[in-house]
């Protein structure tokens, strides 16, 4: 049985739901959001700073690739330091940071986390049993994304099409910066489903019958 499940996830096609289902289901913890308190509460910065900044591209770190200097780099396995806080990039220092957190939730015991790079995160922590962990990618078309957008974020419908977009364009910017992977890419998760083929409940049931069976 998966111990830890991550569920990457397309902007509005309803993956933070389905992990908070599949958590519900199995008993689990679940972390989304959650996780910027305890980075707060373990790193010293602040909620504010690291919402703004988790999913921004490290100006630093592209004037630092251009160079090709030895400038500490976004991959760096070290969570930031008080004393080398002021050395890193900002997006830099909230994954650094994030990346802590979401080991030792994976540590603490069963859990579903939402998003982060967890995925990656955990596969190359060494310290979580890869056994343990079921990697999701949860996706949609793009009509049923702004849908949703449009009568759950209450998106302006002129406009919604295009923020999804951005949305999900800074994500996969994110998380191909931080991880020199591509996000999405199928060879990089054990599961990828469309949320619209079944629905959100039938989805997270779906997750869940495979994380009891594996």
């Amino acid at each position: 049985m998966k111990k830890i499940i991550t569920i990457s996830r397309e902007f509005c096609s309803g993956g933070r739901t389905i992990g908070t289902l599949v958590a519900k289901e199995l008993g689990y913890d679940f972390y989304d959001k959650e996780i910027i308190d305890l980075t707060a509460e373990q790193s010293g910065l602040s909620k504010e700073f690291i919402s703004k900044n988790e999913q921004t591209l490290s100006s630093g770190w592209l004037y630092s690739l251009l160079l090709g200097s030895s400038y500490s780099t976004p991959t760096s396995l070290s969570a930031p330091t008080a004393s080398n806080h002021g050395m890193l990039p900002l997006a830099d220092q909230v994954f650094n940071a994030q990346r802590k957190v979401i080991i030792d939730l994976a540590k603490k015991g069963p859990c579903v986390i939402v998003g982060r790079c967890a995925d990656y995160i955990l596969k190359h922590s060494g310290e979580v049993d890869q056994h343990d962990v079921l990697n999701v990618f949860v996706f949609a078309p793009l009509e049923d994304k702004v849908k949703r957008a449009i009568e759950e974020n209450k998106l302006n419908p002129a406009t919604a099409e295009k923020e999804v977009k951005q949305i999900d364009k800074r994500r996969s910017n994110h998380y191909n910066t931080f991880t020199e992977r591509t996000w999405g890419n199928r060879s990089h998760y054990d599961i990828l489903i469309n949320s619209s083929l079944l629905g959100l409940e039938k989805s997270a049931e779906m997750i869940a019958l495979i994380a009891k069976r594996t």
